[in-house]
């Protein structure tokens, strides 16, 4: 079985990412040098290097060098760590941090030892051939090896102990990808009588029947899925679990009150675990976002000034009343503030507008009104909220403050999007959840941003506001 010579296959892999690594040095050698090869040089994007060519010989030695470099970094970002969950973009993201690492890497031994003639854009052609020849092998790899564990080969057999809604939620994603390998052999709970079962999946006794089973050594893993209120149980089981020497993992039944990645603290040898870790909390990343948010949102207003004005003259044409419509919001650490919008609905009493949502249809938006709705026109005073500091570029939309108490007493963990910045767009938005949507879907995407957050994720989200396909979806 593959998973009983792991430590084989990782030596395998290892040499196997050494050929790679060698083979695309030397491609990157004919790709920069070679003029039959490369075409950069042959349809003149760069000049041929006669001044500084050195031999072939010469490059070798770099390589020499360079391939257990890389195979340290390989090792350093987990690439021949266990994967049986991990996805293609976390395999690609492993791959993409390790040859920026080792870009860095040769660049600067390079300058140390004052070696001006290697050309370095060798290096990053070296890179780029080698991330996508590796990466192509890892996909070939993982297709193959979810394609064994689908046909019941290469399984990873585990014990559930306890029955908890925890353990319904991990049996539905084991059912889910069977590409992951696992095969669930029963579940052992004081609780539920021997037979019941779900999805096939039976209660096979109690608790303290955990160590008789485990004497045999039949399991490569143990869940602890215990219920909340059997945790009193859990030092004994894991003790148990210890002495047998299988690898125990454990599964809270609070995955709904803590994040999928917490924040932890070692104080003095006690761990401690904070409820919501939110990046933003970081005065670097706040400083950093704010800086983005400041120059970003300049430059929009630089970039859509015509566009605002003829937006400006065309409402006062085709529709009585205020140019700008401001509106209370909900922000940052619960304050409100005004947030500025072009008006695309009929004046109407405040006490109206404050309580119900646009709709399909809604009779109230102007003619021109559906239109900037459509394109989103209508949210670029919006822009003077990032100025001023009411707002950000991307983050949770903000909301008014009726259905703020209302959403508050009805949708767990609602109040945790007023930790950040609200934004122009976000999370949400882009996945379609915006106008007369489901409040709950819209709040796991506002959650997810909160936890999850990076400038890399920001522009992504930027990106998808312009040329996503769901944005639009149910913007009325």
């Amino acid at each position: 079985m593959i998973k009983e010579n792991q430590k084989l296959l990782n030596i395998l892999q290892l040499v196997v990412d050494a050929i790679i690594i060698g083979f695309s040095f030397l491609l990157a050698y004919n790709l920069r040098f070679d003029d039959t090869w490369s075409p950069l040089i042959k349809y003149g994007i760069i000049n041929p290097p006669f001044g500084y060519v050195r031999r072939m010989e010469d490059y070798e030695v770099m390589l020499i060098l360079l391939i257990p470099s890389y195979l340290v970094l390989y090792r350093l970002f987990g690439m021949y760590d266990p994967k049986r969950t991990n996805g293609r973009r976390i395999e690609l993201f492993g791959l993409l941090k390790a040859n920026t690492c080792g870009v860095i890497y040769c660049v600067a031994v390079l300058y140390l030892i004052k070696e001006p003639d290697f050309a370095r854009l060798f290096l990053a052609i070296f890179a780029v051939v080698n991330l996508i020849i590796d990466y192509l092998f890892r996909l070939c790899v993982m297709r193959v090896l979810r394609g064994m564990r689908r046909s019941g080969l290469n399984l990873k057999h585990i014990l559930l102990v306890g029955y908890s809604r925890t353990t319904e939620g991990y049996i539905d994603r084991l059912r889910t990808h069977p590409e992951w390998g696992y095969m669930v052999h029963g579940i052992l709970d004081d609780n539920h009588k021997p037979g019941d079962s779900y999805r096939s999946v039976q209660v096979i006794g109690p608790i303290q029947k955990l160590e008789t089973l485990l004497s045999g050594n039949e399991y490569d893993e143990i869940a602890i899925t215990l219920s909340i209120d059997e945790y009193a149980k859990l030092e004994q089981i894991v003790a148990i679990c210890e002495k047998s020497g299988v690898h125990t993992k454990f599964i809270p039944d609070y995955n709904h009150i803590i994040p999928t990645k917490p924040y932890t603290e070692d104080l003095d040898g006690l761990p401690v675990i904070h409820v919501r870790h939110v990046p933003l909390s970081s005065s670097f990343n706040n400083i950093l976002k704010r800086t983005v948010d400041i120059f970003g949102a300049l430059i929009a207003l630089i970039i859509f000034a015509i566009p605002m004005i003829i937006v400006a003259l065309l409402i006062k044409l085709t529709s009585p009343g205020p140019l700008i419509f401001k509106q209370m919001r909900i922000g940052l650490h619960n304050r409100e503030f005004p947030m500025y919008k072009f008006r695309s609905m009929q004046v109407q009493e405040e006490s109206e507008e404050k309580k119900a949502w646009t709709t399909k249809n809604d009779p109230r938006i102007t003619p021109i009104g559906k239109f900037m709705r459509k394109t989103n026109i209508d949210e670029l005073p919006q822009l003077f909220n990032v100025l001023r500091g009411d707002m950000s570029l991307v983050g949770p939309r903000p909301e008014r403050p009726f259905f703020v108490d209302k959403f508050k007493e009805t949708i767990p963990r609602y109040m945790i999007k007023h930790q950040v910045r609200p934004g122009m767009t976000g999370w949400a938005q882009v996945n379609g959840y915006r106008g007369d949507t489901s409040i709950t879907k819209r709040i796991q995407c506002d959650l997810y941003y909160v936890e999850n957050w990076t400038l890399l994720l920001d522009f992504k989200i930027i990106f998808l506001t312009f040329f996503g396909r769901r944005v639009n979806k149910n913007a009325y």
